[in-house]
């Protein structure tokens, strides 16, 4: 297996939450689609929906792909706030860890603050403000 990416749906926050990781993690997105973009006579796109992400991606580091869309109306809304499932960020450094715990977390809600766990590593947990679910972690026998 090459890598495991990570897809998150958003309720049409998906482009404000990628330029907010984007300014954390920095980089550029690789692909931005709008479901507008796919709109056909087959494929019909209602104008509130017109704008909104169907596809967008964030490389982070040299395998790591973050990928994002908006879940259509006529599909039923996600429950962002009840994803129980969480995104584990492995640093390179403590340094690093900070830098990135510090930057995702803001406007969230800090679940376990960074610093050194029973297991041996450095790690901290939290849900940004977009409510996506978190883990932080610098493990020194990985790196």
């Amino acid at each position: 297996m090459r890598t495991i990416n990570s897809w998150i749906n958003f309720n049409g926050k998906a482009e404000e939450a990628f330029t907010f990781y984007k300014s954390v993690f920095g980089g550029e997105f690789t692909k931005i689609i709008r479901f507008k973009d796919l709109s056909s006579a087959e494929f019909s796109v209602a104008d509130n929906e017109a704008n909104k992400i169907m596809h967008i991606a964030l490389p982070i580091g040299k395998y790591n792909v973050l990928v994002a869309n908006d879940v259509p109306e006529f599909m039923g809304r996600v429950n962002e706030n009840e994803n129980r499932s969480k995104i584990l960020v492995s640093a390179e450094s403590r340094e690093e860890a900070d830098e990135i715990f510090n930057g995702l977390s803001a406007g969230g809600n800090i679940e376990g603050e960074i610093g050194d766990s029973p297991w041996g590593t450095y790690a901290g947990m939290f849900r940004d403000k977009y409510g996506i679910e978190w883990i932080v972690e610098f493990d020194p026998n990985y790196n």
